[in-house]
């Protein structure tokens, strides 16, 4: 906790932008502090369900995050782990979010952990943030877009949810809190 307390404590000299595709340090500096804020906002949430920090204290535009399946649907009880990648242009381009946990569901990529989510992409508006972000991503766990599927097997048997959970489980490993 002191580290990454420490983490989101101004600097000087060092920049906290990526290296590369920067477009100045002012626009390096505000989305810093954007992501400093938002960093505040979810460590002091009341949002159940949901995490996310940076992966480590050296690159604020690399997080790592967890969604547990929401009360009520057929994801109950798991819990999944996330990627978030921030654009140097954040928050006017969406982050990069992807499943690492294995997700069987209709609007992520069982493979590579691409989500089809509209606010990600064609949707997206600089108002959202990072919790938002998760509380949607929570919430398609347990409402998918069926019409526009990237899971096109879990799509056809959503209806049928003994089939689905059975799918889903052979699929599901649960996270080791302690492994990065």
């Amino acid at each position: 906790m002191d580290q990454i307390m420490s983490s989101l404590a101004p600097r000087t000299g060092a920049s906290n932008k990526p290296a590369a595709g920067g477009s100045g340090a002012a626009s390096g500096g505000s989305v810093t502090k954007r992501l400093q804020s938002e960093l505040m906002t979810l460590m002091m949430s009341a949002s159940p369900g949901i995490s996310a920090f940076p992966r480590s204290d050296a690159n604020l535009y690399d997080w790592v995050g967890t969604i547990d399946g929401p009360a009520g649907t057929i994801y109950s009880g798991l819990k999944f782990k996330i990627s978030i990648t921030f654009p140097p242009t954040y928050p006017m381009s969406p982050p990069t979010i992807k499943f690492d946990s294995a997700c069987y569901h209709p609007n992520v990529d069982l493979v590579g952990g691409g989500i089809c989510l509209d606010i990600l992409q064609d949707k997206w508006s600089a108002v959202y943030s990072v919790q938002t972000i998760l509380l949607s991503l929570q919430s398609l766990l347990g409402e998918p877009n069926n019409a526009s599927p990237l899971n096109p097997d879990a799509a056809a048997i959503w209806d049928s949810p003994d089939q689905f959970k059975a799918q889903l489980m052979k699929h599901y490993r649960p996270i080791v809190d302690d492994a990065e």
